[in-house]
Protein backbone atom coordinates (compact mmCIF):
# COMPACT_ATOMS: atom_id res chain seq x y z
CA UNK A 1 0.00 0.00 0.00
CA UNK A 2 2.65 2.59 0.33
CA UNK A 3 4.68 2.00 -3.22
CA UNK A 4 8.05 1.60 -1.40
CA UNK A 5 9.45 -1.02 0.54
CA UNK A 6 11.37 0.68 3.02
CA UNK A 7 8.22 2.57 3.81
CA UNK A 8 6.57 -0.36 4.12
CA UNK A 9 8.71 -2.04 6.18
CA UNK A 10 9.30 1.04 8.30
CA UNK A 11 5.36 1.08 8.67
CA UNK A 12 5.32 -3.04 9.50
CA UNK A 13 7.56 -1.73 12.39
CA UNK A 14 5.55 0.74 13.50
CA UNK A 15 2.16 -1.33 13.50
CA UNK A 16 3.97 -4.36 14.99
CA UNK A 17 4.99 -2.12 18.21
CA UNK A 18 1.56 -0.57 18.16
CA UNK A 19 0.11 -4.09 18.47
CA UNK A 20 2.53 -5.33 21.24
CA UNK A 21 2.21 -2.42 23.72
CA UNK A 22 -1.86 -3.12 22.70
CA UNK A 23 -1.66 -6.62 23.43
CA UNK A 24 -3.04 -6.78 26.83
CA UNK A 25 -5.81 -4.65 25.74
CA UNK A 26 -6.81 -7.42 23.26
CA UNK A 27 -10.15 -8.77 23.71
CA UNK A 28 -10.66 -11.64 21.30
CA UNK A 29 -13.62 -10.11 19.51
CA UNK A 30 -12.15 -10.86 16.29
CA UNK A 31 -9.36 -12.96 15.25
CA UNK A 32 -5.66 -11.85 16.01
CA UNK A 33 -4.70 -11.50 12.47
CA UNK A 34 -7.48 -9.31 11.84
CA UNK A 35 -7.16 -7.15 15.01
CA UNK A 36 -3.14 -6.65 13.69
CA UNK A 37 -4.53 -5.70 10.16
CA UNK A 38 -6.95 -3.17 11.65
CA UNK A 39 -3.82 -1.56 13.22
CA UNK A 40 -1.33 -1.55 10.44
CA UNK A 41 -3.72 -0.23 8.09
CA UNK A 42 -4.55 2.39 10.67
CA UNK A 43 -1.00 3.07 10.98
CA UNK A 44 -0.46 3.37 7.57
CA UNK A 45 -3.70 5.68 7.08
CA UNK A 46 -2.04 8.21 9.98
CA UNK A 47 0.79 8.08 7.88
CA UNK A 48 -1.09 9.31 4.58
CA UNK A 49 -3.40 11.98 6.45
CA UNK A 50 0.29 13.23 7.87
CA UNK A 51 2.46 13.23 4.47
CA UNK A 52 -0.58 14.83 2.75
CA UNK A 53 -1.09 17.60 5.84
CA UNK A 54 2.45 18.38 5.22
CA UNK A 55 2.92 18.42 1.51
CA UNK A 56 5.76 16.38 1.36
CA UNK A 57 5.90 13.69 -1.46
CA UNK A 58 8.12 11.03 -1.86
CA UNK A 59 9.38 9.27 -4.85
CA UNK A 60 8.04 5.94 -5.56
CA UNK A 61 9.91 3.07 -5.75
CA UNK A 62 8.05 0.85 -8.56
CA UNK A 63 10.55 -2.17 -8.74
CA UNK A 64 9.87 -3.00 -5.38
CA UNK A 65 5.78 -3.86 -6.20
CA UNK A 66 5.14 -7.58 -5.84
CA UNK A 67 8.68 -8.49 -5.51
CA UNK A 68 9.85 -9.71 -1.80
CA UNK A 69 13.83 -9.78 -3.03
CA UNK A 70 15.65 -7.15 -1.83
CA UNK A 71 16.43 -4.14 -3.91
CA UNK A 72 19.90 -5.44 -4.24
CA UNK A 73 18.54 -8.63 -6.54
CA UNK A 74 18.33 -8.18 -9.83
CA UNK A 75 14.69 -8.66 -10.77
CA UNK A 76 15.44 -10.79 -13.36
CA UNK A 77 17.40 -14.07 -13.49
CA UNK A 78 17.22 -16.51 -16.56
CA UNK A 79 16.87 -19.81 -15.98
CA UNK A 80 16.90 -22.49 -18.71
CA UNK A 81 12.91 -23.00 -19.23
CA UNK A 82 11.83 -19.19 -18.73
CA UNK A 83 9.69 -17.29 -21.30
CA UNK A 84 11.44 -14.76 -23.45
CA UNK A 85 12.58 -12.03 -22.35
CA UNK A 86 10.50 -9.52 -23.54
CA UNK A 87 7.43 -11.27 -21.54
CA UNK A 88 9.46 -10.59 -18.48
CA UNK A 89 9.51 -6.94 -18.68
CA UNK A 90 5.83 -6.69 -19.99
CA UNK A 91 4.78 -8.09 -16.52
CA UNK A 92 7.62 -5.54 -15.09
CA UNK A 93 5.50 -2.45 -17.32
CA UNK A 94 2.16 -3.64 -16.19
CA UNK A 95 2.96 -4.25 -12.18
CA UNK A 96 4.05 -0.50 -12.56
CA UNK A 97 1.61 0.51 -14.05
CA UNK A 98 -0.72 -1.16 -11.54
CA UNK A 99 0.89 0.57 -8.83
CA UNK A 100 1.34 3.49 -10.18
CA UNK A 101 -2.33 4.22 -10.92
CA UNK A 102 -2.85 2.56 -7.03
CA UNK A 103 -1.17 5.33 -5.57
CA UNK A 104 -3.42 7.58 -7.35
CA UNK A 105 -6.26 6.30 -5.38
CA UNK A 106 -7.12 7.45 -2.37
CA UNK A 107 -6.50 5.60 1.08
CA UNK A 108 -10.01 3.91 1.34
CA UNK A 109 -10.46 2.69 -2.00
CA UNK A 110 -6.56 1.89 -2.11
CA UNK A 111 -6.90 -0.32 1.32
CA UNK A 112 -10.14 -2.02 0.15
CA UNK A 113 -8.46 -3.13 -3.52
CA UNK A 114 -5.43 -4.08 -1.78
CA UNK A 115 -6.93 -5.90 0.95
CA UNK A 116 -9.22 -8.05 -1.35
CA UNK A 117 -7.04 -8.28 -4.58
CA UNK A 118 -3.39 -8.63 -3.24
CA UNK A 119 -4.07 -9.62 0.51
CA UNK A 120 -6.91 -12.07 -0.74
CA UNK A 121 -9.48 -11.26 2.07
CA UNK A 122 -12.34 -11.70 2.27
CA UNK A 123 -15.18 -9.59 2.38
CA UNK A 124 -16.29 -10.40 6.20
CA UNK A 125 -12.53 -10.15 6.72
CA UNK A 126 -11.97 -6.40 4.78
CA UNK A 127 -14.82 -4.87 7.28
CA UNK A 128 -13.85 -6.33 10.77
CA UNK A 129 -9.98 -4.59 9.43
CA UNK A 130 -11.51 -1.38 8.23
CA UNK A 131 -14.94 -0.96 10.42
CA UNK A 132 -17.30 -1.43 7.68
CA UNK A 133 -20.41 -3.86 6.91
CA UNK A 134 -19.74 -6.92 4.36
CA UNK A 135 -22.56 -5.00 1.95
CA UNK A 136 -20.76 -1.30 1.98
CA UNK A 137 -17.20 -3.28 1.36
CA UNK A 138 -18.59 -4.91 -1.69
CA UNK A 139 -20.08 -1.33 -3.06
CA UNK A 140 -16.93 0.80 -2.06
CA UNK A 141 -14.74 -2.42 -3.95
CA UNK A 142 -17.15 -2.00 -6.72
CA UNK A 143 -16.05 1.52 -7.20
CA UNK A 144 -12.68 1.18 -6.02
CA UNK A 145 -12.35 -1.46 -8.68
CA UNK A 146 -13.92 1.32 -11.41
CA UNK A 147 -11.44 3.91 -10.60
CA UNK A 148 -8.44 1.94 -10.85
CA UNK A 149 -9.52 0.59 -14.53
CA UNK A 150 -9.85 4.75 -15.28
CA UNK A 151 -6.61 5.26 -13.81
CA UNK A 152 -5.03 2.49 -15.15
CA UNK A 153 -6.31 3.20 -18.55
CA UNK A 154 -4.81 6.95 -18.28
CA UNK A 155 -1.48 5.78 -16.81
CA UNK A 156 -0.80 3.73 -19.78
CA UNK A 157 -1.67 5.96 -22.39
Amino acid sequence: MTGNRSDAEDLAQDALIRALKALPNFRGDSQLSTWVYRITVNAWKNRVRAEKSRGFWKTISFGAFGSDKDDDEPMYEPTGNDAPLDTELEKEGTAAVVQKALLQLDADDRAIVVLREIEDKSYGEIGAVLGLAEGTVKSRLFRARAKLKTLIGKVSA
